[in-house]
């Protein structure tokens, strides 16, 4: 479940601003999994693949040929994962990565891992995140929702950045969510200690993965490589992302589930800026219905602040600074 949703106690916050942003319209042509090409060939990497969106994202992927490497913490539930897309795709080439984005130590060894092992890297898909947790930190002392949602991926993307170049047509898709219209990146208190809300913070999270997305975009382009990178959000999807989000957000829930749609269509439009050929860099895309909550993939509009240039540049450098991965200069 995403902070847009009705049922949420964060959809109040967000709804007053999607007024002020372009709404997308309903097209005759519908994206589905079935306009994905043939992936034969190619390699993504999903992280948090062993449920909802993820998984969803990754099944897909693996049943039109690609391979796909599950980028998951929990071992049995990556088992679960895998044993779930061979029951569908039986000859599908799917591997279990394990990774943490929660700790660099097990992101430099997934990274490490594919460098040394996968010849190329066609797609990774920055999807695995927390929502609206109590104050907790990641193993390097970041606050959990920012050090998951945006240090970790920051951090997984510029390990894998020279195999990523190395692959013509690459792209780097960064999930985000509807939340990001109640984010601001608190530079003077990343960490929470001197206030912390959790939804708030959720939003931070989010904000930060259209302005990473943005300025590493403005960056590949710099240097003239294939490279893309662009975001996409899933709208009010029914996944278990909300299982921490406190008691208030599980007496909404039965409500929320009735206007959610399925993790696959949510999935659509991570799956869209992954495979359509159309897809340019630093384009973003959710859902067509209204308040892009429910429908089929369409490009969007993010909000003012997530194309600060001057955010998006600090951001990029105390990024650096804290996770110790610098790229791309």
């Amino acid at each position: 479940m995403r902070p847009t949703e009705p049922g949420n106690p964060s959809f109040a916050l967000v709804a007053t601003d999607l007024g002020r942003v372009r709404r997308c319209t309903m097209t005759a042509a519908r994206w589905t999994e079935a306009d994905i090409a043939d992936q034969s060939g190619r390699t993504a990497l999903v992280t948090g693949a062993n449920s909802g969106i993820g998984f969803e994202a990754a099944r897909a992927l693996a049943q039109h040929g690609a391979r796909v490497l599950l980028g998951c913490r929990d071992a049995h539930k990556a088992d679960g994962a895998l044993a779930r897309i061979r029951e569908v795709a039986p000859d599908a080439d799917v591997s279990i990565l394990p990774l943490d984005l929660a700790d660099l130590s097990s992101i430099r060894n997934a990274a490490g891992r594919v460098a040394a092992d996968e010849g190329r890297l066609d797609l990774l898909i920055n999807n695995a995140g927390v929502m609206a947790l109590p104050k907790y930190e990641t193993a390097d002392g970041f606050e959990m929702q920012f050090g998951t949602n945006h240090l970790g991926h920051f951090a997984l993307t510029g390990l894998l950045l020279d195999i990523l170049n190395a692959t013509p047509g690459a792209r780097v898709v960064s999930v985000s969510s509807q939340g990001h219209r109640m984010g601001r990146i608190n530079f003077d208190d990343l960490a929470g200690d001197r206030g912390y809300h959790r939804w708030l913070r959720y939003g931070q999270s989010k904000v930060a993965n259209l302005l990473f997305t943005f300025e590493l975009q403005r960056r590949l382009e710099r240097i003239g490589v294939s490279t893309m990178a662009v975001a996409c959000h899933p709208g009010g999807s029914n996944t278990d992302l909300a299982r921490d989000a406190g008691a208030l957000m599980k007496l909404f829930q039965p409500m929320a589930n009735l206007v959610m749609q399925p993790a696959a269509m949510g999935a659509l439009a991570t799956l869209r800026a992954a495979a359509d050929p159309a897809v340019k860099g630093a384009e973003y895309y959710g859902p067509d219905g209204f308040g892009q909550t429910t429908g089929y993939p369409v490009k969007v509009h993010s909000n003012a602040y997530s194309h600060r240039l001057d955010i998006a540049t600090q951001l990029w450098l105390v990024s650096q600074q804290l996770t110790g991965v610098e790229y791309l200069d």
